[in-house]
């Protein structure tokens, strides 16, 4: 393995634990994040911290950033109209990884300003979790050339399991959102047939059973069960305690409506989700994992 320095920038609930297993596979990591306890929580497990994020890009071989949302990535790489911008320090050797979930035109939009520069960018949304993230086994999504996939993919496999390709720059992005568009369908679809078979005197337990042996098999039954009690490994019978939040969810289902809407695809089903995803939210369950969205069937 080729030990690289990396800086890490955005340490929350999924940045934190993929900035571990970078150090744990033997890179010097450089981390920055404007939350000094997480900061002191990575550096106690061999990170170096830095005093902002301009430091934390400097010399780096890679640079990694977990943000929020697109203004921020945006903020960081490009300034905010003025030269504070990572553009403006960041080596044209050093290769960006943005893994934030943001919308495909802010992922461009930094991939192009960067590229004028020579400055090679991918965007790398993840699927998994932070189950995943601590574990190591993560799906990464890339968005990028060949050539900076290339390079990314050794790194991205201390952080995951499976690692696509799935296009140019935004790609990443675009292909997160339909899939976590599709889990939002199948989460609500799978909440309201167990609660209409509980509603009809059946046994929670034994209708999942049934429909996992049958065609209505997915993933949402067979892995995170959301009715309480059927499996005792899912967020559902630990008082739904996340997981990914329902606002995460909500977050991305807005992404995937804009895209929608920006490639005129007709997309009910996920315009429903959003729907029944915000009402969620509205009942002071954003901080639930979003199989709670089997709460608004029950009776």
């Amino acid at each position: 393995m080729t030990k690289l320095n990396i800086g890490f920038i955005g340490l929350g609930n999924m940045g934190g634990p993929m900035a571990a297993n970078l150090i744990k596979a033997g890179h010097n990591v450089t981390a920055f994040d404007l939350n000094q306890s997480v900061l002191n929580e990575l550096t106690s497990k061999g990170a170096h911290a830095a005093e902002n994020a301009n430091a934390c890009a400097t010399n780096a071989d890679i640079l990694i950033s977990m943000l929020p949302a697109g203004k921020h990535v945006k903020s960081l790489y490009l300034g905010n109209n003025d030269d504070s911008g990572l553009i403006n320090v960041l080596s044209k050797n050093t290769l960006v990884i943005d893994c934030s979930t943001i919308d495909a035109e802010s992922a461009r939009v930094v991939g192009s300003a960067l590229g004028e520069q020579g400055i090679s960018f991918v965007d790398a949304p993840v699927s998994g979790g932070v189950a995943g993230a601590t574990a190591g086994t993560l799906t990464f999504i890339v968005g990028g050339s060949k050539a900076a996939f290339n390079t990314a993919q050794p790194v991205l496999n201390d952080m995951g399991k499976n690692i696509f390709h799935a296009g140019d720059i935004g790609a990443g992005q675009v292909a997160k959102i339909c899939n976590n568009m599709l889990l939002s369908i199948l989460m609500a679809g799978t909440s309201e047939a167990l609660q209409m078979g509980i509603n009809n005197g059946l046994d929670a337990k034994v209708l999942s059973d049934i429909m996992t042996a049958s065609s209505g098999r997915n993933w949402t039954l067979e892995l995170y069960n959301p009715c309480p009690g059927v499996m005792d490994t899912a967020p559902a019978s630990n008082d739904y305690k996340p997981g990914f939040m329902v606002d995460l969810m909500a977050k991305d289902l807005g992404l995937a409506m804009e895209a929608a809407q920006q490639s005129n695809s007709s997309t009910p089903m996920g315009s429903m989700a959003k729907n029944l995803y915000t009402m969620l939210q509205h009942q002071g369950a954003g901080s639930d994992d979003f199989s709670a969205i089997f709460k608004l069937f029950s009776k």
